[in-house]
């Protein structure tokens, strides 16, 4: 992992001390792909293998509802002989292990023991258990507990038997896990404690209430599932981007292969509308690809022979040849995954606080527990039924369900509610780094943008109308699938001129494209290169200067004429601007664009603006900014990867890409800037939320602490203590849903 000598703090950044999201070294990007990103030093080479994923060995994992369950996982590994890291990525549920010798077996088996399942990164995967499958044991306990109600109002006794029966069928799978963590490593989970309450109740008399901490611990334990399997399927767009098999020639004989098969160095070949399965460089002449999927940009970018290209890019329109150029396991979409996985591991700062303190929490509270239940009559002579009942309410009460769950259900509630504003947050880490952040940067093209091309004037320079220059640029461009070309042949097509055939219709390499239209040679280009004169630069500059892109058109080696084109503003985004102004967000716009272009721009917006940036400057201005106050980066595609991972926050806008939304910390998935206030309000909302639903759980469990010992409350407020606090916090998260 790269990280600059330059960067005074840990995460990799150079921003004020004491910023949000800056608890753990944050992955620095070097180079994703091949082409065009580069981290801040340009002489960074790019790293053979990360040290993060740099393990001997790697399995997919099955049967993981939570994080928790990833710990639990690292802890059973982690006590092997020979392993010297063990590693599990949520994300994408892989488990990474370092060893100094071949430790798969014994892996396999400590894992199998944990309670869950591996399998090769080759195998595919396991289907869906299904709702019965993966439900059945809540809904079986939640009917017998309501049948066992039912049937101590007509019989008392038989519904004490009832509850009984009820408590050790829910018992049952969570003894079981308890036990299997306990072997592996982990013997205070909460499993362990979830355990010794319900028995120790079942002991003392009190079945109902042994029931009921059962069936709303395995309700909790369903609903994180549901949030971990939900934050999860995203990544599944990203991995289906790189297909599955390649066609590899070897002696001009074609071949299916698997892409784990592919190497540097084979040639590979890629049909018309098809994905390319690795890193590669072209070898056909010339060819287009649709990088859209990487980039965000809608324009296909047309590559020569030599010129690389990443996998997941499209071919646009032809039959291409390529050489591999990167090994398995480390392609453009490969290096995103990983960031991805690195992002994930970047909870929020306050739950990972509570999951330490819970680690030291609740072995404390069983041996309290403990000491209450024992010590008293031991030693002074106490009524044991009466301690042990003692003891086991101090237990029930200090069961650490509403603490734990008071985090995550604010966070949950808060993506959740984000998500149908059409803003997708990915995890607490980022979501509480918002609440901090008071700068935004913004990309201009396809960000503040719409990233579609209009025209805005057409100028002759010869003796002709503007209807005929038109007609003739169309002709030209017509066949084409260039959003500019596309622009021009719908207007003319508006206009209802009539676009006369053109033939011999070829792409220039770096140039334009030409065609011969009635006996004319006819090419449309960029003014650079062309002789122009004194007053045709002139309009040239003039148009530029009102930020449009001008392209000229050349008859027979003589220019006649320009038609100028301007990526118009998203329609939102001078309210957007406003609305985040009245948040007390500052606001600036960072662009690769041209000086004159992006003042005009950032005029109309009425915000700050840096021209003229490569990616390493867009890294350094975000740096600059980061020193000051917390920066979030908003962008749209992996062009602006570096600077959103130098950022707190790193912003994508959705525009249709699956890979910009999973390769930021957040993005607009309804591609409105709108949803940007929307995302600080939520993330401050939360950031309240969540310190409200901690003093809750802990300010009841410290009142009937007090009331317990003292003997004024018993095992029905101590169920009612941890049930209430549950539920309360679970409601007061809940609220977020309904934020507007």
């Amino acid at each position: 992992m790269q990280q600059h000598p330059s960067s005074p703090c840990l995460c990799g950044q150079r921003h004020a001390a004491g910023q949000q999201g800056c608890s753990r070294p944050r992955p620095e990007l070097g180079k994703i792909t091949s082409f065009h990103i580069q981290c801040a030093t340009a002489s960074d080479p790019l790293p053979e293998k990360e040290e993060s994923i740099g393990a001997d060995y790697s399995w997919q994992i099955g049967g993981m509802d939570c994080p928790g369950c990833a710990r639990k996982i690292e802890n059973a590994v982690g006590q092997l002989q020979g392993v010297t890291q063990a590693r599990v990525l949520f994300a994408t549920e892989k488990l990474v292990v370092s060893a100094d010798k071949d430790v798969q077996q014994q892996v396999e088996q400590a894992v199998a023991r944990a309670g869950f399942t591996l399998r090769s990164a080759t195998q595919p995967a396991a289907k869906s258990a299904g709702f019965w499958r993966e439900n059945g044991m809540l809904l079986l306990l939640g009917g017998l507990l309501l049948a066992s109600w039912l049937l101590q109002t007509i019989d008392p006794q038989a519904g004490k038997v009832a509850f009984i029966v009820t408590t050790l069928a829910g018992c049952w799978p969570v003894a079981r896990t308890a036990l299997r963590l306990m072997r592996s490593g982990t013997p205070f989970a909460i499993e362990t404690l979830m355990t010794v309450a319900a028995l120790g109740a079942l002991f003392i008399g009190a079945t109902a209430e042994a029931a009921m901490v059962l069936l709303l611990f395995m309700l909790g334990e369903r609903l994180e599932a549901f949030a971990a399997g939900r934050a999860r399927r995203g990544v599944t767009a990203l991995m289906a981007l790189k297909p599955e098999q390649a066609l590899r020639i070897r002696n001009e004989v074609r071949e299916t292969v698997a892409v784990s098969a592919l190497r540097p160095g084979d040639l590979i070949e890629v049909a018309a509308g098809g994905r390319l399965p690795a890193d590669a460089s072209l070898v056909t002449s010339f060819a287009s690809f649709d990088e859209s999927a990487l980039t965000g940009e809608s324009m296909p970018v047309e590559r020569q022979a030599g010129e690389a290209v990443a996998a997941g890019s499209l071919s646009v329109d032809s039959l291409v040849r390529l050489k591999v150029t990167s090994k398995p396991g480390q392609s453009a979409i490969d290096r995103i995954l990983h960031l991805i996985e690195e992002a994930d591991a970047n909870r929020a700062p306050v739950e990972r606080f509570l999951d330490r303190f819970s680690r030291i929490y609740t072995p404390l509270v069983m041996a309290v527990a403990l000491l209450v239940a024992t010590v008293p009559p031991l030693f002074f002579a106490g009524d044991w039924p009466s301690w042990i009942y003692k003891g086991l309410t101090l237990l029930l009460i200090g069961c650490p369900c509403a603490l734990v769950i008071s985090t995550p259900a604010a966070i949950t509630s808060g993506l959740a509610a984000a998500a149908r504003h059409g803003v997708l947050i990915k995890g607490g880490a980022a979501l509480e780094s918002l609440n901090g952040v008071r700068t935004l940067a913004f990309d201009k093209t396809g960000t503040l943008t719409e990233g579609k091309p209009r025209i805005e004037s057409i100028q002759a320079f010869a003796a002709l109308s503007e209807a005929e220059l038109l007609t003739k640029a169309a002709a030209v461009e017509q066949g084409s699938s260039h959003p500019l070309a596309r622009a021009i042949v719908r207007l003319a097509e508006q206009r209802q001129l009539v676009i006369p055939a053109a033939t011999a219709q070829r792409a220039v390499a770096g140039s334009g494209i030409e065609a011969t239209v009635s006996g004319h040679k006819l090419l449309i280009c960029a003014p650079a290169g062309l002789r122009l004169t004194a007053e045709q630069l002139k309009i040239v500059a003039e148009l530029e200067s009102a930020g449009n892109t001008a392209v000229i058109i050349v008859q027979d080696a003589m220019p006649i004429g320009l038609i100028a084109m301007r990526d118009t503003l998203r329609a939102d985004a001078v309210a957007a601007l406003s609305e985040l102004h009245a948040l007390n967000i500052e606001t600036i716009m960072l662009t690769g664009d041209n000086p004159r272009a992006a003042a005009a721009i950032a005029n109309e917006l009425a915000i700050s603006y840096r021209a003229g940036l490569l990616p390493a400057d867009k890294v350094a201005a975000i740096h600059e900014l980061n020193q000051r106050r917390a920066v979030a980066m908003v962008g749209d595609g992996i062009n602006d990867a570096p600077a959103m991972k130098a950022a707190t926050v790193g912003i994508a806008m959705g525009g249709g890409s699956d890979v910009a939304l999973e390769t930021a910390d957040a993005a607009l998935t309804h591609n409105r800037l709108a949803g940007l206030a929307t995302m600080i309000r939520l993330a401050r909302a939360t950031h309240a939320n969540i310190r409200q639903n901690i003093a809750l759980a802990l300010g009841l469990k410290g009142v009937f602490l007090v009331t317990t010992l003292l003997g004024i409350t018993g095992l029905w407020l101590a169920v009612l203590a941890d049930s209430g606090a549950t539920a309360l916090v679970t409601a007061n998260a809940l609220r977020l849903l309904s934020k507007r």
